[in-house]
């Protein structure tokens, strides 16, 4: 999606969440729910594991974030006159990425523990409701000027931690649609 240089960066970033999340589950509508919980190889996630996945992984980080905003605002607003990055190159389509770490975030819900996908839905809206709602009305000036540690990405402003995020849905809502049509 280009962005239009009207909006501001984090309004993008926000409405690409939720386009990319509506266009998934608008796919998954189109298919059998039992295909949600049908793994494609043993020891391999299924959709509703995936999907689920992107969920466990907002709700774990998403605390740092508010955490660093209470904290740490005051630099934000002391450097907010100073340049930020609003964009990151893509981390999860380099090949020396380590996919392998996705089971830090398991899904709570599997083939054994399944759920409707409506469920799932309603799970992902409300997490990316928490997180336009704690973006929604911030200065971005401050937002690229507070910052998060991330051991595998560094030390990541509030703007680029919301790209990063858009961009882990991305990664795997493009694994689903794959999976929705093998």
């Amino acid at each position: 999606m280009p962005q239009d240089t009207t909006i501001p960066i984090v309004q993008h970033y926000l409405a690409i969440l939720d386009e990319q999340r509506e266009q998934t589950f608008s796919v998954l509508r189109e298919m059998p729910e039992e295909r949600l919980w049908q793994r494609p190889e043993p020891k391999e996630w299924c959709i509703g594991e995936i999907i689920n996945h992107n969920v466990a992984l907002f709700q774990s980080v998403f605390p740092l974030v508010r955490l660093s905003w209470r904290f740490f605002r005051w630099t934000g607003h002391l450097l907010r006159t100073r340049a930020y990055k609003t964009e990151i190159e893509d981390p999860y389509r380099k090949d020396k990425f380590p996919h392998w770490a996705g089971f830090l975030w398991k899904p709570k819900y599997t083939p054994t523990n399944p759920v409707s996908l409506e469920r799932l839905y309603d799970e992902a809206c409300q997490v990316h409701r928490i997180v336009r709602d704690f973006y929604e009305g911030k200065d971005e000036s401050m937002l690229g000027n507070v910052f998060v540690f991330d051991p595998l990405f560094g030390f990541l402003n509030l703007i680029l931690v919301l790209r990063l995020g858009v961009y882990h849905d991305q990664l795997h809502y493009e694994d689903v649609i794959e999976l929705v049509y093998r």
